[in-house]
C-alpha cells in the first residue's frame, strides 16, 4: 500500500510512465515529421504538439497525458523563392514552429524516462523470478 493508502502499487506506476512517455513520444515523432509542412489541410503550416501530463489519483501515483495541446507560438517566416504559390504579399512563406534543437532535446528526456521505467519492470520480472526460485528450493 502506498503512503496515500491507495492500492496503486509501483509496478502500476512504473507502467503508466511508459504509456505517458510513449504517447509524448509519439507526438515528438508527428512534430519532426511535420517540421517542413507548409499546408497541415487548413492553409496554416502545421502547429507543434505538446503532450501536458498531470499525476494521476493527486497524490503518489502514476502519470498520464491530459491533453495533446498545439503550440500556439508564431510561425517561422522564410523569405520565398520568385513565383512560389505559398508564398505571402511580401514573399515570405509561413513554416511550422518546430524547433529541432527542442523536439530533439525532448525525445532525449522521454526516451530515458521511458527506459526508467522500463528498468523498473524488469527488475520487478528479476525479484519475481528470484522470489519462485526461493520457494522452489
Amino acid at each position: 500500500m502506498n503512503i496515500d493508502g491507495s492500492m496503486f502499487g509501483s509496478l502500476d506506476i512504473a507502467i503508466s510512465g511508459l504509456k505517458a512517455y510513449g504517447k509524448q513520444m509519439e507526438a515528438i515523432s508527428s512534430n519532426v515529421a511535420n517540421s517542413r509542412t507548409t499546408d497541415a489541410g487548413d492553409g496554416q503550416p502545421y502547429r507543434r504538439i505538446e503532450a501536458i501530463f498531470k499525476a494521476q489519483k493527486g497524490g503518489i501515483g502514476g502519470v498520464e497525458i491530459s491533453e495533446l495541446m498545439e503550440d500556439m507560438s508564431d510561425f517561422e517566416m522564410i523569405l520565398a523563392t520568385p513565383g512560389d504559390p505559398r508564398a505571402n504579399a511580401d514573399g515570405y512563406i509561413a513554416m511550422p514552429n518546430v524547433n529541432m534543437a527542442v523536439e530533439t532535446a525532448s525525445l532525449m528526456q522521454a526516451s530515458r524516462a521511458y527506459q526508467a521505467n522500463a528498468a523498473i519492470l524488469k527488475r520487478y520480472q528479476t525479484m519475481v523470478k528470484t522470489s519462485l526460485e526461493l520457494l522452489q528450493a
